[in-house]
C-alpha cells in the first residue's frame, strides 16, 4: 500500500486533504446500518390518484363556471339584440317575448297578463348585465 493511499474504510478527501466523515449526510462507518432503499411505489400510486382526482374536480368546477358564463352571455346577447323602445331601469324585471314574425321584444308586461310567446324573464343588474330569473309559477 502506498503512502498516499488510505484504506477504504477511512473517509479522506484528497482535494481538501481532510478527513471529512463528519460532513457526509450518510453513515460512513463500516459498522453503521446498511442504507435501505425504501419502496415508495404504493405511496406514488396513491398520491398520483389523489392529485389526479383533485385536478379533475377543479377542471369540472372551471368547466361548469365556463358553461354558466357562456349561458349568461347568450341571454345577455339575446336581450340586448331584442326590440324595445324604452330605457330599462337597473334592478327591474322585464319579460322577453317572441312576436308573430319570430322576432324577440322586451316588455314590462308579465306573462300572466298577455298571450305572447314568452321566452323568459330577465333582471338588469347594476353591471348592466341581463340575468335570467326563474318564473314564479
Amino acid at each position: 500500500m502506498s503512502k498516499d493511499k488510505k484504506p477504504d474504510q477511512v473517509v479522506y478527501d484528497e482535494v481538501t486533504s481532510r478527513y471529512d466523515a463528519y460532513l457526509k449526510p450518510y453513515a460512513t462507518n463500516v459498522g453503521a446500518p446498511a442504507i435501505q432503499v425504501t419502496d415508495n411505489s404504493s405511496w406514488k400510486t396513491r398520491n398520483i390518484n389523489k392529485a389526479n382526482k383533485q385536478i379533475k374536480a377543479k377542471y369540472l368546477e372551471l368547466k361548469a363556471a365556463y358553461e354558466k358564463m357562456m349561458q349568461e352571455l347568450e341571454y345577455n346577447t339575446l336581450v340586448y339584440n331584442s326590440r324595445y323602445t324604452f330605457e330599462p331601469i337597473v334592478g327591474e324585471t322585464y319579460h322577453l317575448y317572441r312576436d308573430k314574425k319570430e322576432e324577440s321584444f322586451l316588455s314590462i308586461i308579465a306573462p300572466s297578463d298577455c298571450n305572447f310567446d314568452h321566452i323568459g324573464s330577465f333582471l338588469l343588474n347594476s353591471e348592466l348585465i341581463w340575468k335570467r330569473i326563474e318564473d314564479e309559477e
